[in-house]
């Protein structure tokens, strides 16, 4: 936490070498899910909260206590999409754009979890990820329930994990599309936290190599869909029909 706040902050080797020790003999092992998690949401919260998983990857403990997020490093994407290729890379680059963006909590984890699949996908179908995303909101899922997430992250993280990528293309959508959309995020009936969706959406399409500043114009058009159809007196419509 101290890395992901302060930015001149940095580990000692000797205290590096120790931690690895620690984890070594098991230590992080038996932390308890919530001590986890407290630490690790603060973390999040942070400035930059990429420095909090680099120390981690460093001293070994994120590989046993987030398997499902240490093994997108090194796993490549395409380069027309990820001009920064490194899944885990990427995976840094849209947590800081969430704090850069001052994004709460829920939105944050999103980001976390939202390519979780491509770390599972067979290294003969590199760098395409066909699929991940159903993938990754099942990760998801196993990843909230080992350490105990609230429901207000999880479900975020879920929804967001499933559906980014159709938040991505849906310029291309037509009415009907859109509306199956909006029904799969629960929008019509939790407006806001499809906008913590949208919020996260943003962060991973702007979390890209020499992407930082591009505008996410489907933010605004989600919001005004949902809007349009938060309008309709559905009593008239039915007693109309």
């Amino acid at each position: 936490r101290f890395a992901a706040r302060f930015a001149d902050f940095t580990v000692a080797p000797e205290t590096v070498a120790l931690m690895r020790r620690m984890v070594e003999h098991g230590e992080v092992d038996a932390l308890v899910p919530e001590r986890v998690w407290q630490e690790f949401s603060r973390g999040l919260m942070e400035a930059t909260p990429s420095r909090m998983l680099a120390v981690l990857r460093e001293c070994g403990a994120l590989s046993r206590l987030m398997p499902e997020l240490d093994r997108l490093w090194g796993v490549p994407q395409r380069a027309d999409y990820h001009p920064e290729i490194d899944t885990g890379v990427h995976l840094m680059m849209v947590l800081d754009t969430s704090a850069q963006l001052a994004a709460p909590l829920p939105v944050r984890y999103a980001c976390l979890v939202h390519d979780l699949g491509k770390g599972t996908t067979p290294a003969s179908e590199w760098p395409r990820h066909i699929a991940h995303e159903t993938r990754s909101a099942e990760l998801a899922d196993m990843l909230a329930e080992r350490l105990r997430v609230p429901a207000d992250c999880r479900e975020l993280g879920e929804i967001v994990a499933r559906e980014h990528g159709n938040i991505h293309r849906s310029a291309s959508l037509d009415a009907a599309a859109t509306m199956r959309l909006l029904e799969r995020c629960d929008a019509l009936r939790r407006p806001q936290r499809f906008e913590q969706a949208l919020w996260a959406c943003e962060c991973d399409a702007r979390g890209r190599a020499g992407r930082e500043g591009e505008p996410y114009p489907q933010r605004a058009r989600l919001c005004a869909a949902l809007r349009a159809v938060l309008a309709v007196d559905a009593t008239a419509a039915a007693a109309q029909a």
